[in-house]
């Protein structure tokens, strides 16, 4: 068992998670998919098993819960004694699809940026509560889950994580120079300087200065949760060198979270992330990819 890989998904019971878990299965890995609904994880790991995919299991893990992380820590030490992949791909958008089938009408076409703020009026809102759940599961959860799964990644011959993003965590759709350079400038980054930085966020979330201060406008919290993913996935990078880290978007992918809107299917949105799990060593760390294609973490503009 232990000449076997294992690798670690969350989110892992639909869309691009789910399609991650059975790539990564399909090349000899044993998959522990995770979610936070235990009968939809099981009957995820049922509806891969039956097609033929055996090597994949199911765990529940919800991500905000240090008690849930404990319960994973222990099943991978019994059952493997270590891991070798943690794909973190759990994640909230922070936004309510007012209008579903107006998005879906512009949604594939209209880029959910400050310049068409007035356009999706009444198409996206985004409650303050949705935005601080957003940034809870998508940058604390997955803080949270890493940090707690490193020792067992490094008992791995070659450890791999691989945190799915999104080109909206691109340090573009930011408005505050100063703050663009202080994620951007990794040197002297910390992580309590990012929580700074959300706190600040939410304040301003909370009080409507969102433009005053220079936020995004549109899917504020999912850009800031994104941007400050990217930020600790250097960070992690730069302070753990026998563990390759990257970034990966997957592309606009027809999902839940996208209102099934998109450009790609979940099979092709899925081979950045299993190209980053499975590189091999000496491979990238601390990087961002587009896809399957190494990137800048900012553009002066990225179509999605």
């Amino acid at each position: 068992m232990e000449d076997r890989r294992c690798a670690v998904v969350t989110g892992g019971n639909k869309g691009i998670g789910f399609e991650i878990c059975r790539q990564l299965a399909l090349n000899e890995i044993d998959v522990i998919l995770t979610a936070r609904n235990e009968s939809r994880g099981i009957e995820a790991v049922e509806k891969l098993n039956t097609s033929g995919v055996p090597n994949v299991m199911f765990h529940q893990l919800d991500i905000k819960d240090s008690s849930s992380v404990t319960n994973l820590i222990k099943f991978i030490e019994t059952r493997f004694k270590k891991l070798d992949i943690l794909v973190n791909n759990a994640a909230e958008l922070g936004v309510v699809y007012v209008d579903d089938k107006k998005f879906k009408d512009i949604g594939a076409y209209v880029q959910v940026n400050d310049e068409n703020v007035d356009l999706l009026t009444g198409v996206l809102e985004q409650p303050y509560d949705l935005g601080e759940e957003c940034l809870n599961i998508n940058y604390y959860g997955t803080k949270r889950v890493t940090d707690s799964l490193i020792p067992l990644l490094q008992l791995s011959k070659s450890p791999r994580i691989v945190n799915v993003s999104s080109a909206y965590g691109d340090l573009h759709w930011f408005h505050n120079e100063e703050l663009k350079q202080e994620l951007f400038d990794i040197e002297n980054l910390t992580e309590n300087r990012i929580d700074e930085i959300i706190q600040w966020f939410l304040r301003d979330f909370k009080a409507g200065k969102l433009r005053e201060n220079g936020w995004p406008l549109t899917a504020s919290a999912y850009k800031l949760s994104k941007a400050t993913l990217n930020a600790y996935t250097r960070l992690m990078a730069r302070n753990f060198q026998d563990i390759l880290v990257n970034a990966v978007h997957p592309g606009y992918v027809k999902t839940d979270m996208t209102s099934n809107t998109g450009f790609y299917n979940v099979e092709e949105g899925a081979k950045g992330p299993v190209m980053a799990a499975l590189l091999l060593d000496g491979g990238p760390s601390g990087a961002y990819f587009d896809r399957t294609e190494i990137a800048p973490f900012t553009l002066g503009e990225r179509a999605i």
